[in-house]
């Protein structure tokens, strides 16, 4: 499995557009599309929430792609 760090720099950032951040889509759309199929998981929970709040502390995992999101 792939792990990325990301370091957030603010209070949260939305999941489709952390997708879009790290490089796993190319825009916030499809994002949402990869959210809305049920391939991500947060904290080992499917999430389907396309906006979803992710903070600091918490993993989303996409595929075989571990994002571990860190404040800074």
């Amino acid at each position: 499995m792939q792990h990325i760090d990301f370091e957030l720099d603010r209070d949260h950032v939305e999941l489709n557009q952390l997708l879009k951040l790290v490089g796993l889509c190319d825009s916030g759309g499809a994002g949402k599309a990869i959210v809305a199929s049920g391939a991500v998981t947060v904290d080992g929970e499917v999430e389907l929430r396309k906006t979803c709040k992710i903070r600091a502390g918490q993993t989303v995992v996409v595929d075989e792609v571990e994002i571990r999101v860190r404040g800074v």
